[in-house]
């Protein structure tokens, strides 16, 4: 069984739809897993939230944590993922840098801050794509963030 058909048997078992916000991705999480037959028994809601105007009004994102960490933060990633609550019983959330342009020293291109959410529970984590071309690193962090995303709900419900 592959990660998105464990994602569908897990939340239709706990009876849970899913709510995605993306960014630098996209939208290419929600299309991976609207990809699988069924997929409306499992998904509430999907954004792709590009602009900071996008992740405060759809998110509820707090317009002074965008201009204190920045769009691409763990902040920012926290706050996505737990706006996306208001949809749905679980959450992910995807906010980086793809390139070519953007990205600093401490978020350099590759970067994703993502998060997960269920419930009081927001999961907020970092990972640096070593791709170079900027639909292989979308590729790779959208193949990551599903993988950990079995795994965050693996430690929920087992």
């Amino acid at each position: 069984m592959n990660n998105i058909e464990k994602i569908k048997e897990i939340l239709i078992k706990k009876n849970l739809k899913l709510s995605v916000g993306e960014s630098c991705t996209g939208g290419l999480i929600s299309s991976i897993l609207t990809d699988i037959d069924g997929a409306s028994n499992f998904i509430e809601v999907n954004f792709v939230t590009y602009s900071k105007f996008a992740k405060i009004r759809f998110l509820d994102v707090p317009e002074f944590v965008i201009e204190r960490y920045g769009v691409v933060s763990n902040e920012t990633a926290y706050c996505m993922a737990t706006g996306l609550l208001q949809y749905s019983g679980v959450s992910i959330a995807t906010t980086g840098y793809v390139g070519p342009t953007g990205g600093d020293e401490k978020n350099p291109i590759g970067t994703v801050y993502y998060a997960f959410g269920y419930k009081n529970k927001v999961k907020v984590l970092k990972y640096i794509s070593e791709k170079t071309d900027r639909k292989e690193i979308k590729q790779d962090m959208a193949d990551y963030i599903l993988n950990g995303f079995v795994g965050f709900l693996e430690e929920l419900f087992n």
